[in-house]
């Protein structure tokens, strides 16, 4: 099959990935791609998503899945499926879900799914006055996308007034900014899960537990995430039904109701207050990197999963996962997240130690292909993925594998995995 994966990051590469080692032999074409990406198929540098959708028309690309949000924000599988394509991912008005927070806490409320209670507003006085009624800390969230950094945990009601002001007048997202949420700062663990929906059928795969902040014992500032882990020993059968029915089902039923079915990856972010799973937020994409240790826990065809999901016939299929868990950290570039950095060459040294061959791997995100070598581009630059029996097994292998990738200024967590170990 010929398949097209828009996007450029760690989360596209690892897609590809897992379709390159399935039996089926497939040839894969990547908008834009990555330096490492074009060792695994065809970047392409076509910006205009017609333009797009006829290069896949005349190149017969019989599937394209979309990696990150803004391509579906802005409305490329509207594009696609006008042209009669088959495209995996939602349509403009479902990626609201993710595109806006003030949509996605007021759809919640609208139907009745678990979530804190919040205040949508771009008046400055009604969010001080809502701040008041809350006790610290205090959660402020710009509306629009902001790469993953738009949210603000204020430890005081000053600081939740300062970020309220910063957003509503541009100063920190521009217009992302314009309108904000205000909630309440729930306490309990934060857990990542993943149901890949054609609009009516869903899968839910295993949860996973991301780690936001850039510095070890969650201090710094939040990221895009420094790594993660799956599946969570947190997570038992009873927490995964209270996901379904309170969660995925409405959610899919109400999306229906909207006129807007739900198709492509629903990202919820959960927080678990004893024992009950609330609603953080919805992302309508693979998180990253949560889809770098997912990825390789499927056993089963991953390009069938994503072509099913497009043509609305998840019910065909079973999705099978492996028994093992996955551990990705993050090796991200001197100035991250603050600002660029200047590219560095990445030399990755020869494995010469038959467990790190056959149980570990890098997923390349931020780098560039000059001459052959391969460049840190800046931001998040690749992560080294582990799998184990165990969480520390996976944990270590990923680490030994960490030890092998240099380039100038690179920064890691050393803690990955910690709230399961």
């Amino acid at each position: 099959m010929k398949i097209l994966i828009i996007g450029n990051g760690g989360r596209e590469y690892s897609i590809a990935r897992a379709i390159l080692n399935e039996k089926e032999v497939h040839e894969l074409f990547f908008m834009p791609g990555n330096g490492a990406t074009s060792s695994m198929g065809t970047n392409l540098n076509i910006k205009d998503y017609n333009a797009l959708a006829e290069f896949v028309k005349e190149n017969g690309i019989e599937l394209t899945i979309v990696g990150p949000e803004a391509p579906l924000v802005d409305g490329v599988v509207d594009i696609f499926k006008a042209q009669g394509l088959v495209i995996f991912g939602p349509s403009k008005e479902a990626a609201q879900l993710e595109g806006s927070k003030v949509y996605m806490k007021n759809f919640l409320a609208k139907y009745n799914i678990p979530t804190a209670r919040y205040i949508e507003t771009d008046s400055i006085e009604k969010a001080f006055k809502f701040t008041e009624t809350l006790t610290a800390p205090i959660v402020v969230k710009a509306d629009g996308l902001c790469g993953g950094k738009g949210v603000i945990i204020a430890q005081t009601h000053d600081e939740a007034k300062i970020a309220i002001s910063e957003m509503l007048s541009g100063k920190s997202f521009g217009d992302a900014g314009r309108k904000v949420i205000v909630e309440e700062y729930l306490d309990g663990y934060e857990l990542s899960m993943f149901a890949v929906c054609d609009g009516k059928d869903y899968i839910l795969l295993p949860a996973a537990q991301d780690h936001k902040r850039l510095k070890d014992n969650d201090e710094g500032p939040n990221t895009g995430g420094m790594g993660a882990y799956a599946p969570t020993p947190l997570v038992d059968e009873t927490l995964y039904q209270k996901v379904r029915e309170r969660i995925i089902r409405p959610t899919l039923d109400g999306m229906q109701q909207e006129g807007a079915p739900f198709e492509g990856v629903l990202f919820i972010g959960i927080m678990v207050v004893k024992g009950e799973p609330i609603t953080l937020e919805f992302n309508v994409r693979f998180g990253d990197p949560e889809c770098e240790i997912l990825m390789p826990l499927m056993t089963s065809s991953v390009s069938d999963m994503f072509y099913k999901a497009a043509t609305k016939r998840l019910g065909e299929i079973k999705v099978e996962f492996s028994k093992q868990y996955a551990v990705g950290i993050v090796m991200a570039s001197a100035n991250y997240p603050y600002g660029n950095s200047t590219p560095a060459e990445i030399i990755v040294d020869d494995v010469c130690h038959t467990e790190i061959e056959a149980y570990t791997h890098i997923s390349y995100a931020g780098v560039s292909r000059v001459d052959g070598k391969l460049y840190a581009d800046g931001g998040r630059v690749l992560v080294c993925v582990g799998l184990g029996d165990t969480i520390k097994e996976a944990r270590d292998r990923a680490y030994m594998r960490c030890g092998q990738v240099h380039f100038a200024g690179k920064k890691l967590r050393t803690d990955i995995a910690y709230q399961a170990l």
